[in-house]
């Protein structure tokens, strides 16, 4: 096992980030399953996550999901945020992501995923920049090229996307928007 790798080395590498993936229980939310009558499931997402991937989205960076469940939550969030990408029920992350890489014309050095659990390994040990929330399980952190201070579900995605637009040179004039 290898441990993760310096904050210079995880810029070095959100430097060729084009698209973000994430996976849902435990990074985009805190990883409870809340069930209701009825059948229904009740999910939590920080809006500090939400607007972050909008800021990425607006300066180029696609944003996408890859799931291993199916959510009427996760759909509807995943349009607010006109997300590229939704795959869901994906028990096959690594497929899902060379389908992703091959419709896109990316390789896996230009893509950032974010997962927290065994399931995202796959994922995580092609892309260019495997980020993991503070939350995550051991070995996603220790394979992790950043590890967000944020558990899942409370802002660690923002971490992330400021991680990127940070690399890309785009977080001053993104800042500069809303700092008048």
């Amino acid at each position: 096992m290898s441990l993760p790798s310096s904050r210079n080395d995880a810029l070095a590498r959100a430097r060729q980030i084009r698209l973000l993936l994430l996976d849902v229980d435990g990074v985009l939310s805190d990883g409870r399953l809340i069930y209701g009558g009825e059948g229904l499931e009740f999910k939590t997402f920080h809006s500090q996550d939400g607007f972050g991937l909008r800021l990425l989205a607006e300066n180029g960076i696609e944003v996408g999901i890859i799931t291993a469940r199916a959510s009427g939550a996760v759909r509807r969030r995943a349009e607010e945020l006109h997300l590229r990408h939704l795959v869901e029920q994906a028990q096959d992350k690594l497929s899902a992501f060379e389908e992703i890489l091959e419709k896109d014309k990316l390789s896996a050095p230009e893509c950032a995923y974010m997962g927290d659990d065994w399931l995202d390994l796959p994922v995580l040990n092609r892309v260019g920049l495997a980020l993991a929330p503070a939350n995550a399980v051991a070995e996603v952190r220790e394979r992790a090229h950043f590890v967000t201070h944020r558990e899942g579900g409370r802002g660690a995605v923002r971490e992330v996307c400021d991680l990127i637009l940070e690399a890309q040179g785009l977080f001053s004039s993104c800042l500069t928007q809303y700092d008048r």
